[in-house]
């Protein structure tokens, strides 16, 4: 018998290249539709893609457009004293002041009137009670006590009024 002496061929081989292309290509894909259907299921739609219906339908309706609000700090702190109850025994209060607002106008008219500003509110802390302002409902008065205050003043200069008074530190002692 004849025997077959011709060498066999060697196996192919499976290129390790072109595994690692194959796996690469599986998980950009996998990321990608994960990151498309996170934004179609969250309601952002596609990107790129917008619903020209709902587009119309909310300048048709004349819907809200999200202003973000303007924020001023008032320089220096509030600091007066005010009465401790019947002892008269006199307390500090000391308070750092913002003013929030809508419009960047209201809010450079209230830095050109500051100083009577200041003023408004240093007299009002000062006819403050020093027991309602240790507590939140207190200082929560006082602060709109404050806008309507500020208000006043822009008012009588013909100005726009503010929208808020923030307290950044509240100290009572």
């Amino acid at each position: 018998m004849a025997e077959n002496n011709t060498p066999e061929a060697p196996p192919a081989r499976t290129g390790k290249l072109k595994l690692i292309m194959l796996l690469v290509l599986v998980i950009v894909l996998a990321v990608g539709l994960s990151v498309v259907g996170t934004l179609w299921f969250l309601g952002d739609g596609l990107p790129g893609f917008s619903d020209s219906e709902e587009m119309t339908e909310a300048t048709e309706e004349g819907a809200e457009v999200f202003k973000p609000s303007l924020y001023t700090n008032i320089g220096k702190a509030l600091v007066t004293t005010v009465q401790a109850g019947s002892g008269n025994r006199q307390r500090y209060v000391q308070v750092h002041v913002s003013l929030e607002a809508d419009d960047a106008q209201v809010l450079e008219a209230a830095e050109l009137h500051m100083p009577l500003v200041r003023s408004q509110l240093v007299s009002l802390l000062g006819n403050s009670d020093f027991t309602e302002l240790q507590t939140p409902e207190g200082r929560t008065a006082l602060a709109d006590s404050m806008l309507a205050t500020i208000n006043d003043v822009l008012e009588q200069e013909g100005e726009a009024p503010l929208k808020r008074v923030l307290f950044r530190n509240f100290v009572v002692q």
